[in-house]
């Protein structure tokens, strides 16, 4: 272990509200601080599996320690049952087979390990309250126990050898409903209930605790178990003996195993826990697992906010939860640019592309100066995420283009412009035919097809599936060639650079959902209803947007102006953006 990294031991889990992410820290209870911790390479560790994997010497601080009042701490291990084993210390198996309790043997000692789970619901935090279930029990009983932590993977482990496959430990209440021990003649049901596994505060390797621990339980402030672990009836490597016989035990595993007398079915008579009752299970080294009874259940409610999905494209804004904007409902990328004052102008970006494409147009323009300008990555691309359940379609983008109009604060007696890109342009036309007033102008640059071909909506269901399998290099080189002029491709290098590194930093799932949405969008629109006069820019480097293509939005849109430049492509503005700020500026933009 490195000297940089010894004392930081107290490994504890915990998330901050604001941001919702769970990390790993090392919890200081005498400072009340917890201070955050990575790996040598940066990365935030998330949790105590990591920890396990990564090894100690990979292990450092992170920042500025965190006051404790500041964050939630978490149970250190969640999400797997936790293994447990009964009646191994002496004198509790005598005080629990004369309760009248114990329906699993008519002796004191057990002849093997008495071996049972508990389900992983039932793990709670320190400083969470154990739910006292009155309509399932009447005989709620607190356990205090040792917890051992696996460290690596082993089967059939001998017992010789078995500390080497320890990581470590934690704290374990082992909450009980001593009348369902009893009446199912098993432990499952009585154990498992909801809140019925304290754990916690910290987990702490074994190279930071001697090889003898002592576990105290407190009640109320009175000392009810007191015991080590010679105490046990099967040490820890018997234990883990017996459990890797026939399975496979994994880092991470926990092993709760088995509490000292002076549990509350020993007293005479039995005394049970009741509401307000306040537990303290203490281990020096590791610290104190505090929990309060209560009658409130909040388990349902917290596990009901749980998911198995994730969403996509969200690392780079920390899973949904860093400079988001809430639009529509969606977590969108979303950002103002210019004067509140002045007139609203709303850009949307195609397939491939994100927000930041305009960029240069708008500097060029100097729009920032002259204009209330307003930029958003759509659903999935950028560094807006999507929800895997989200169904992706023109409809759904010209919904959040809506949004978007409507947090600009653009209405119909404060019209403002719109300016699409590519695919950009069908989520920007369904958008004007259904919000007519809310725009004054509407520019489209290299607008696709309409009705889209079914050359071309094969196309991009192929491209989706390539991606999905290959990966967004699989289709980089065919987007460039089909959207950007030969001259461009010989002699603008930054500019490619541009193109390709748009493409490159969209998320193959997100982009994929984009493709499949564009090429099943409904097979055309009303362009005839549009009631305004848009300017439509094209040139010879598109060839999903040719003369005729651009023809026939001239015929179909009353007034529609046509600017075609033979030298741009669809990318025009990473390809020439003085070229297209030239046409802009000509048109009074």
């Amino acid at each position: 272990m490195s000297s940089s990294s010894q004392h930081l031991t107290n490994y504890a889990a915990f998330t901050r509200p604001e941001t919702g992410i769970t990390q790993i820290g090392h919890l200081n209870a005498e400072a009340g601080t917890i201070q955050p911790l990575s790996l040598l390479s940066g990365y935030p560790i998330k949790d105590l599996y990591q920890v396990i994997e990564a090894g100690p010497s990979q292990i450092v601080a992170s920042g500025s320690a965190l006051p404790l009042s500041s964050v939630k701490i978490l149970a250190p291990l969640v999400g797997r049952d936790v293994l447990a084993v009964g009646k191994n210390y002496m004198e509790h198996a005598k005080e629990f087979n004369a309760s009248g309790y114990d329906s699993s043997d008519k002796v004191d000692k057990p002849s093997h390990p008495v071996i049972f789970t508990k389900r992983a619901t039932s793990i709670i935090a320190d400083g969470e309250d154990i739910y006292l279930h009155p309509e399932f029990s009447k005989s709620v009983d607190y356990e205090g126990e040792v917890g051992v932590i696996v460290g690596k993977v082993g089967f059939r482990i001998p017992k010789e050898k078995a500390m080497d496959y320890v990581w470590g430990y934690t704290i374990i209440n082992d909450m009980t409903a001593r009348e369902r021990q009893r009446d199912h003649k098993q432990f499952y049901i009585g154990k498992s209930a909801d809140t019925f596994c304290p754990m916690g505060p910290v987990a702490v390797p074994k190279e930071a605790l001697p090889s003898v621990l002592r576990v105290q339980t407190h009640v109320n402030g009175e000392l009810r178990q007191d015991a080590t672990t010679d105490d046990l009836i099967f040490d820890i490597p018997t234990l883990i003996n017996t459990l890797s016989g026939g399975q496979t035990l994994l880092p991470g595993d926990v092993i709760a195993t088995g509490t000292p007398a002076g549990v509350g079915i020993g007293r005479n008579p039995p005394i049970f826990l009741k509401e307000g009752d306040e537990i303290t299970v203490t281990i020096p080294g590791i610290g104190a697992l505090h929990n309060r009874v209560t009658a409130v259940n909040a388990t349902t409610e917290r596990l009901a906010s749980q998911s198995v999905f994730n969403l996509d494209n969200a690392a780079r804004s920390l899973n949904g939860t860093a400079g988001l904007t809430i639009i529509n409902g969606k977590p969108l990328h979303y950002k103002r640019l210019g004067l509140e004052d002045k007139n609203g102008v709303v850009f949307v970006h195609g397939l491939g592309d994100t927000s930041e494409y305009f960029s240069p147009l708008i500097a060029n323009l100097e729009l920032q100066k002259r204009a209330n300008v307003h930029l958003f990555d759509f659903e999935g691309h950028g560094l807006s995420p999507t929800h895997p359940l989200s169904v992706l379609s023109v409809d759904s983008l010209a919904e959040d283009l809506a949004g978007v109009f409507s947090h600009a604060g653009i209405s119909e007696s404060n019209p403002g412009t719109l300016i699409a890109s590519s695919f950009g342009c069908l989520i920007a036309l369904k958008f004007a035919i259904l919000n007519p007033r809310l725009m004054n102008k509407l520019v489209l640059l290299f607008p696709p097809s309409l009705p889209l071909p079914d050359d071309s909506r094969q196309v991009w269901r192929k491209r989706g599936e390539l991606v999905r399998t290959l990966g967004m290099g699989a289709v980089v080189d065919d987007i460039i060639s089909e959207g950007t002029t030969e001259q461009t491709r010989s002699t603008e290098y930054v500019a490619m650079s541009a193109v390709r590194l748009s493409l490159l930093g969209q998320d193959p799932e997100s982009f994929a959902k984009a493709c499949d949405a564009f090429a099943t969008a409904e097979g055309d629109l009303p362009l005839e209803i549009l009631d305004m006069k848009p300017l439509i820019i094209s040139g010879g480097g598109d060839s999903t947007c040719s003369k005729e293509v651009v023809e026939g939005y001239r015929q179909r849109i009353k007034g529609a102006r046509v600017e075609w430049n033979q030298d741009l492509g669809q990318w025009a503005i990473f390809e020439n953006v003085r070229a297209v700020s030239a046409i802009l500026t000509e048109v009074g933009l």
